[in-house]
């Protein structure tokens, strides 16, 4: 029941693609493949990622070039990038780090140091997309089956209440607008109203109610919602 990131993958040559395909959807990720970036940019334009792994030579310019737009755009400035390139010159690996990417993995490359470095790198940047186990108040939340527990007292998340709970737990003390949530956690360009979050919240409550925990899940008036760290 695990939340799948999605990682798109952008690589003209098709047997690459396949290969990290397999490798990603085996572990849990979900694979979308661009050929070129303008295919790319379209994509992201839409709907953004979870995290990209990007070739540097693709047949309609460097991905390089396109990272360091990504990196200048508001939207974009913090999505996770990997470089995946055949370029393994230390100048190019420096060149790539310097405009704006997380890692850098040459080929060939190992399927599963891959995946390792993509895990590694969503860690840092977007923890609710990394399967977990997180205790709190004498609860345990299970990434597994989408259960909160407590002692003999067991509930199953809908999947928007557990994606919005996993959310505020990996970013405690911080306060998000209902703009920010309904970006972060129900996902970029999705456009629905924004008393959307407010009724999950509710239901949210409910559930953190039985188990002693609603304290937690605090309103910040006229700005939005935080978690208070235990």
């Amino acid at each position: 029941m695990n939340i799948q990131p999605v990682v798109l993958v952008v690589e003209d040559e098709e047997d690459i693609a396949e290969l990290l395909r397999f490798a990603l959807t085996r572990v849990g990720f979900s694979v979308v493949w661009m050929k070129n970036l303008s295919d790319a940019r379209h994509h992201v334009n839409k709907i953004l990622p979870d995290v990209v792994v990007l070739d540097w030579m693709l047949p309609d310019g460097e991905g390089v070039l396109w990272m360091r737009q990504l990196r200048d755009n508001q939207r974009t400035r913090h999505l996770p990038i990997i470089m995946l390139t055949a370029r393994a010159q230390e100048a190019d690996k420096l060149k790539g780090l310097e405009g704006g990417a997380d890692d850098y993995v040459t080929k060939p490359f190992s399927p599963k140091e891959l995946v390792a470095r993509i895990n590694n790198v969503l860690r840092r940047a977007a923890p609710q997309h990394v399967a977990q186990v997180f205790e709190f108040a004498g609860c345990t939340l299970n990434d597994d089956d989408h259960t909160l527990t407590k002692g003999s007292v067991v509930e199953t998340l809908g999947k928007t209440e557990f994606k919005l709970l996993k959310f505020l737990l990996t970013h405690h003390n911080k306060t998000f607008s209902r703009t920010q949530l309904l970006d972060l956690v129900w996902g970029d360009h999705v456009y629905i109203e924004e008393r959307t979050v407010d009724v999950h919240v509710l239901r949210l409550r409910k559930i953190l109610q039985r188990f002693g925990a609603e304290s937690y899940l605090e309103t910040i008036r006229g700005v939005g919602y935080r978690w208070r760290a235990v």
